[in-house]
């Protein structure tokens, strides 16, 4: 009788639910709280400019953040390896630039939409974000690259 070879370790951050599927539920349920109990919290002469501006914002930071770590050579997924600290790019500013920009997206459809509900519902994204996908993928870094990693930590905040 063969014993089975050990499982090599975990090479990613055990992040289980896609970042952005996060926010898309905070945006879509609260899109649909909307539609039973508004609650406008904008002028609605701005609620078209502003809300555009920030989706736009959220849409460029997001995708700098992604093309940074591609051109890098490793992947913007969590739930794939990582195989280097990025330091360049808008990651000398913002260790999240990805989830800044998604942040950023779902400020701008609640106040594109002018509902509070997203706004609120937001909260509760933000909580899953920070201890369920922020802190897995922080304590994977640090493990796998360790003092390069704890010092970009030193040097740049996790939001802005």
């Amino acid at each position: 009788m063969s014993v089975p070879a050990p499982l090599p370790p975990r090479d990613n951050s055990s992040v289980r639910v896609p970042p952005p599927l996060v926010y898309f539920a905070a945006i879509a349920v609260g899109y649909w709280v909307r539609g039973r109990y508004p609650l406008p919290f904008m002028p609605a002469a701005l609620t078209q400019p502003l809300g555009a501006g920030l989706v736009v914002l959220g849409v460029v930071l997001a995708i700098a953040g992604a093309v940074t770590l591609q051109r890098a050579g490793t992947s913007p997924n969590p739930m794939k390896p990582s195989t280097t600290v990025v330091v360049h790019g808008v990651y000398r500013f913002t260790r999240n630039p990805m989830y800044l920009g998604m942040t950023l997206l779902t400020i701008g459809a609640a106040v594109w939409l002018n509902t509070a509900w997203i706004l609120i519902l937001l909260v509760p994204a933000l909580a899953v974000m920070r201890w369920h996908v922020i802190a897995r993928e922080e304590a994977y870094l640090e493990g796998k690259f360790g003092e390069p990693y704890r010092e970009y930590k030193r040097r740049v905040r996790r939001w802005i």
